[in-house]
């Protein structure tokens, strides 16, 4: 994992604009989400069953996560690397992937070692300083 210094991390904006802001991104809403938080990641890389994503996390100040009108600040964004088994897994589980009942399965490697940080640091600063530049922009508009 590679933390990175941006802008982004203590902007405030309602949930609902940040999303409309992070399709335009390329960003998408993480499948993993809670009421009081969640990510927005892009992906950055893929190649075989590795892939890097750059991941921004917010927390909500007021309200819920699925009501447009959440309040959320954003935290400390950070580019990952996932590794995920390409082949049929060989246990009890085997039946249910082939099957298609099991679609998903937990990476190899949730925190691979990332080469060429220094490439996807800068790729990654570079978008979350545009979005928090963005929100920034939007938030002067309301004001």
């Amino acid at each position: 994992m590679i933390e990175l210094e941006t802008e982004l991390e203590g902007k405030r904006i309602y949930f609902g604009d940040a999303r409309r802001l992070a399709k335009q991104f390329g960003l998408s809403l993480c499948g993993s989400w809670e009421y009081d938080g969640a990510f927005f990641d892009a992906t950055l890389h893929r190649e075989g069953g590795e892939t890097i994503y750059l991941r921004m996390p917010f927390h909500v100040l007021e309200g819920m996560l699925d009501r447009n009108d959440a309040f959320i600040e954003f935290r400390k964004p950070f580019v990952i690397k996932h590794v995920v088994h390409l082949g049929l897994d060989k246990d009890e589980n085997s039946l249910l992937a082939a099957t298609g009942f099991n679609q998903f399965q937990a990476p190899l490697d949730k925190d691979g070692y990332i080469r060429e940080k220094n490439k996807w640091e800068e790729i990654g600063e570079d978008v979350s300083n545009q979005f928090a530049n963005e929100i920034a922009i939007r938030n002067k508009s309301i004001s």
